[in-house]
């Protein structure tokens, strides 16, 4: 890349995970960037297809301090919670879970897809609370596909998942300024990312993308400078997800499924999880221990 190039703050390049049935790309956080406005963890799963005897099961295991965002291209996953949600998300549906002072989730792969040749694939996003809201009650809301705006146009389609762009705004629930867009564009095609979104990133999931001139491939999450309108074109038929907003001030320390701004409030909840004092999710007593 043109270290030059006036629209380009930094490139991240993930490390792949193999985590046995699907691989995982982390592409937030990053040495190169901790966060893109309130987005502090970014992580692409699969595409995979699980086969007989084989599923998805995170057991249940806590959070604070954060959203947490699903966002499906295929497959289904199966959300149950602490405060007693049991949802199945499918793709182009949205999951949003606010831990706040502590939540208890699990994710699994719904009996539905549990007899093989299941496709599964999409990303997870935590997005880190404002200070003042870090202690909030646990909260979820699930949003339908057809709740969500879109824009068509000849070669693009834009799913706005949250916050207000193109002229659209999305209903689903953010607790700061949030910017989260799918984008399938056909090969040739442009679109401009605003400048008026603060703090702006391009995750490529497939195909190749030209962002102000210069050329990356999926698999890549390309961060970019402030204040400047920025046009994607797709050099082949591409997919991306266009995520940032407001910056959040002050420093946020993660561990684990932890987020705060305090490195104490993270040592009380290890303590917490350790001596099972959150709440559980019903029905379901396995649970991922501590990491040493």
């Amino acid at each position: 890349m043109p270290a030059h190039h006036a629209a380009i703050e930094t490139v991240i390049i993930p490390k792949l995970r193999d985590l046995g049935d699907f691989m995982v790309r982390r592409a937030l956080p990053a040495v190169e960037r901790r966060r893109v406005g309130p987005f502090v963890f970014f992580d692409q799963f699969g595409p995979t297809i699980l086969q007989p005897g084989h599923a998805l099961d995170v057991r249940p295991h806590p959070h604070i301090g954060l959203s947490t965002l699903t966002w499906l291209f295929a497959g289904e996953i199966q959300h149950k919670d602490s405060i007693g949600n049991d949802m199945t998300i499918r793709p182009g549906e949205v999951n949003w879970m606010t831990a706040g002072r502590g939540i208890v989730h699990s994710e699994r792969s719904p009996a539905s897809q549990r007899h093989g040749n299941a496709p599964l694939g999409g990303t997870q996003v935590w997005l880190a609370l404002p200070v003042e809201k870090e202690e909030m009650a646990p909260a979820f809301y699930h949003y339908g596909a057809a709740a969500l705006p879109r824009l068509t146009d000849t070669g693009i389609t834009l799913t706005l998942i949250a916050g207000s762009a193109f002229g659209k705004t999305s209903p689903v629930h953010t607790e700061s300024g949030t910017f989260y867009a799918d984008l399938l564009l056909q090969q040739g095609n442009k679109l401009a990312v605003p400048a008026t979104i603060e703090e702006r990133a391009i995750y490529i999931i497939e195909g190749s993308m030209n962002i102000g001139g210069n050329d990356f491939a999926a698999g890549t999450m390309v961060v970019l400078k402030p204040g400047l309108e920025v046009t994607l074109q797709a050099s082949s038929n591409a997919h991306c997800v266009m995520l940032g907003g407001d910056a959040l001030p002050g420093e946020r320390h993660l561990y684990w499924n932890f987020v705060s701004s305090r490195k104490e409030r993270i040592e009380q909840a290890k303590e917490d999880w350790r001596n099972g004092r959150f709440a559980k999710v019903a029905g379901d007593d396995e649970f991922i221990p501590l990491p040493d």
